[in-house]
């Protein structure tokens, strides 16, 4: 954890010059593992909510603004909360926060006068989710107590990134946020928006390993991505007039008609469709503790999206290749939108040690970067800290 309540509230007090006690919430990161990209074309994911969370400390205000500061960028920014409803992005971190703000206006809530800080142990650029997390904690803080469904929850996150931040995501990253569960992973289905819980086999460590590069590729990519795979649905829209999504497309009859669709947009369906029943196939495995069927999987799907999907790079293709060498590893992928990021692996216990050792030697050696490893346990949703 970031702090203790103690010490976020010292935090919030010297950086406000306030006397004020405010109240701590958090929202988790989340490491997917198995899924990607799966969401917004209505398939299935599986993340885990993890340990690593945003913290955010509220308190009421007299300064008529919604005013935050980031520990993590060092800066303030603020807005009049009159001028929450009509409030444009300004391409800064702020708009996470000013967006989730301006989507329960919408919703009917009165958002009060107050002062924020916010505090992310969840690293940027590196595939957690640190921005729905952000999300999250500032919507259950901006909140403060009043129900709100879970699910409609998600879908404001979600809509306060895709309409006012810009990235067009899906639903996974925010609902993992809110439906989070210690010591079980989500299997969404992201076109009902139901879920269940699968419980991880207490024999295996899951470790995400931060390739410390994300290239400025991934933005463009993936709204690339979302456009290529609706070409997709297009031309196979033309054999069966059913589907609607990939997620409508079994992969037997994909496999059967696929070459009716060109030649791109075959591929990116090709690593949806192959992903969605790979989903299916962890959580079936996950419940009968099969670990080497596990990372069978892990490494088929990091192979879909690094020739399929091409949402891999050299750094991630390398920490793959290296760790599925190493004695005691089951499986790696990539994790997250792609083009850097993270790895997750699953991991034998008695073999972590020499698995962080190796890998970092190796990737130091081939880089001269020291890649940075996180200990991926599954935790609750968001809520007070």
């Amino acid at each position: 954890m970031a702090f203790v309540s103690g010490e976020i509230v010292d935090r919030f007090r010297k950086q406000f010059q306030s006397a004020a006690t405010p109240l701590v919430y958090r929202a988790p990161g989340r490491v997917n593992l198995i899924g990607e990209h799966t969401d917004y074309n209505l398939g299935y994911v599986f993340p885990i909510a993890l340990e690593m969370a945003c913290y955010i400390a509220i308190a009421p205000a007299a300064h008529g603004k919604l005013r935050v500061y980031s520990r993590d960028f060092d800066k303030e920014a603020s807005i009049a909360v009159t001028d929450i409803a009509s409030a444009k992005p300004t391409k800064q971190w702020s708009d996470y926060v000013f967006g989730v703000a301006q989507e329960l206006v919408k919703a009917g809530f009165a958002i009060e006068p107050c002062d924020m800080f916010v505090a992310s142990e969840v690293p940027t650029g590196s595939g957690l989710s640190s921005s729905a997390a952000l999300e999250i904690a500032s919507a259950v803080a901006l909140l403060g107590g009043r129900a709100f469904p879970k699910v409609e929850l998600a879908k404001l996150g979600q809509r306060a990134e895709s309409q006012f931040v810009g990235m067009p995501c899906g639903i996974m990253d925010q609902y993992a946020a809110v439906f989070g569960h210690a010591g079980a992973a989500l299997k969404i289905d992201c076109r009902s928006l139901g879920h269940e819980y699968v419980e991880l086999p207490s024999n295996v460590r899951i470790i995400a390993v931060n390739s410390l590069v994300k290239h400025e590729l991934g933005t463009s990519a993936y709204r690339e991505r979302v456009a290529e795979c609706q070409q997709a649905v297009a031309a196979l829209k033309e054999l069966d007039p059913k589907i609607e999504s990939l997620r409508d497309v079994a992969l037997d009859f994909f496999e059967r008609v696929q070459d009716s669709v060109p030649m791109v947009p075959r591929r990116r369906a090709r690593h949806i469709i192959s992903d969605t029943q790979r989903v299916v196939d962890l959580a079936t495995a996950a419940r009968k503790n099969d670990l080497a069927e596990m990372g069978r999987l892990f490494v088929a799907s990091h192979r879909s999206m690094q020739y399929d999907y091409q949402i891999s790079c050299e750094e991630i293709d390398f920490l793959v290749d290296s760790a599925i060498k190493i004695p005691g590893v089951y499986g790696s992928r990539m994790t997250g939108g792609g083009f850097g990021g993270c790895t997750v692996n699953l991991v034998a216990p008695e073999a972590v040690d020499t698995f962080r050792q190796q890998l970092s030697a190796l990737y130091n050696a081939r880089y001269q970067k020291t890649p940075a490893f996180y200990d991926c346990l599954p935790a609750e949703g968001a809520g007070l800290a």
